[in-house]
């Protein structure tokens, strides 16, 4: 069978994610109020026509590059982080030989829906 992902997760394995991806969450979430907040100042530099370089472009990029190595640990997994805001995470899975997303959102314990690839969070059904 021709599948669009190399790599399914079972409802355990996704589940044994779960605590790795609240740390990864509250790391992008930390380094994306540190790159709004660097954004805000160099934007005021930049206006005010000063000098844009040093220290904050510095911490700026470090942020930056911060939350693409937290974003990679995803990518590396080929598991999709749909909404850093509500930490919505998105699993690829085989249910009945048919491929879907197992799907998970930071502020539930466990992993109970799924829904198929095109209808996304709107057509979130619970795991039997």
């Amino acid at each position: 069978m021709n599948y669009r992902f190399q790599k399914h997760y079972t409802r355990e394995e996704a589940q044994s994610l779960v605590p790795q991806l609240r740390a990864w969450l509250a790391d992008l979430n930390r380094l994306r109020g540190e790159v709004e907040c660097y954004d805000q100042r160099l934007s005021g530099l930049n206006t005010e026509g000063q000098d844009t370089g040093g220290d904050t472009v510095n911490h700026w990029i470090r942020a930056l590059a911060g939350m693409q190595e937290v974003l990679a640990e995803f990518q590396r997994r080929e598991i999709f982080l749909k909404d850093l805001s509500r930490g919505l995470v998105d699993f690829p899975a085989l249910i009945g030989g048919r491929e879907v997303f197992l799907c998970w959102e930071a502020d539930e314990d466990q992993i109970e829906f799924w829904h198929d690839l095109e209808t996304g969070y709107g057509g979130r059904e619970k795991l039997g």
